[in-house]
């Protein structure tokens, strides 16, 4: 049924929530479960104030890669407890519904799970949460999990 299940992960309950059914659903169909988190900073002034000390190698594009590393290895590592077998982990910069889905098109991803809400910040209430924009443009089926 499903070779590949995309499960992008954010850190929220809902990500949780979408890890533990793309579990199952890899072990019913023995699909490769792939886990993708995405980060991208949020202002060009934080864009540009991170340059200004060449000393320093905490950008804010460091901070933020290193959180989404780690909100992806703690994802893996819950999939593995869960009886999940074969998992890749990706980390990714860019907008979130267009790397979801750009990401699901180069892997050949066959279902994409993901949470209703995110940690998402209040653009996305306003023009449309990142599921919204995943489920209308995917060229895959796609789960939307709920609480």
């Amino acid at each position: 049924m499903y070779q590949k299940i995309l499960c992008p992960v954010d850190g929220s309950e809902g990500g949780r929530r979408a890890l533990s059914e793309s579990v199952k659903l890899a072990g019913l169909t023995q699909a490769r479960l792939l886990i993708l988190t995405v980060f991208r900073h949020h202002s060009l002034l934080d864009a540009s104030l991170s340059m200004v000390d060449v000393d320093d190698p905490d950008t804010v594009e460091d901070v933020l890669r290193a959180h989404a590393v780690g909100i992806c290895e703690e994802a893996k590592s819950a999939a593995l407890q869960m009886g999940a077998s074969h998992i890749r982990a990706v980390v990714k910069r860019g907008p979130p519904a267009r790397t979801i889905l750009g990401f699901a098109e180069q892997n050949r991803a066959d279902l994409i799970v993901l949470g209703g809400r995110g940690s998402g910040d209040a653009e996305n209430y306003l023009l449309g949460s990142v599921s919204h924009k995943v489920t209308s443009l995917a060229k895959c089926s796609v789960l939307v999990t709920h609480p």
